[in-house]
């Protein structure tokens, strides 16, 4: 499926059409390594949750850390593979109205696809700006999670990551709704 094209995304490029295009290909870049990122986070969550159950089970010997270990990780995971999310238009959402409308009048659709998208953008980018003092306050305290003397970890990289994820969806919506029309099955412009 395609989406329409209005008559200025067939046309010559424009500097300012390249310039979206190529901050299109930034962000895409950005977002895939992340997700790759939180893929292999995955695969390592995987093996302490692995070794804590064999080292439970066989050598009444528990990783120490490992509920909080998992907690840490679930966030940075979702932080980090939400933009690619975004990026391949597979966020959960119901777009059975968009999809109805888009057969009758694909101008309309067009144009909701990006006002979803702006809005899109003014929720990712008004969590992005309430993290940023708490990833500062984090930063500076060194305050952590845990158990001391059993195990702990600093919050910044929490928030670090949730401050990374949302700026990199608001931007990524920002050009969704401002950009050249991407194809769905890619995410590529046009």
């Amino acid at each position: 499926m395609r989406l329409n094209s209005s008559p200025t995304d067939t046309a010559q490029p424009t500097g300012l059409r390249r310039t979206l295009t190529g901050l299109i290909r930034w962000t895409d870049g950005i977002a895939i390594a992340a997700n790759v990122t939180g893929t292999l986070m995955v695969v390592g969550l995987v093996l302490v949750v692995n070794y804590d159950i064999v080292a439970r089970g066989f050598f009444n010997r528990p990783f120490h850390g490992a509920v909080e270990l998992v907690q840490f990780a679930m966030v940075l995971i979702v932080f980090l593979q939400l933009p690619d999310v975004v990026r391949v238009e597979r966020l959960t959402r119901s777009d059975g109205f968009l999809l109805l409308i888009g057969s009758r009048y694909p101008k309309v659709e067009h144009v909701m696809r990006r006002i979803i998208d702006a809005l899109s953008f003014v929720l990712m980018a008004l969590i992005a700006i309430t993290i940023f003092p708490e990833f500062l306050k984090m930063w500076d305290t060194k305050d952590y999670f845990g158990i001391p003397g059993v195990f702990t970890a600093p919050w910044w990289p929490v928030k670090l990551a949730i401050l990374f994820g949302t700026t990199l969806c608001a931007a990524i919506f920002l050009l969704k709704a401002t950009g050249p029309t991407r194809h769905p099955d890619t995410s590529t412009p046009e």
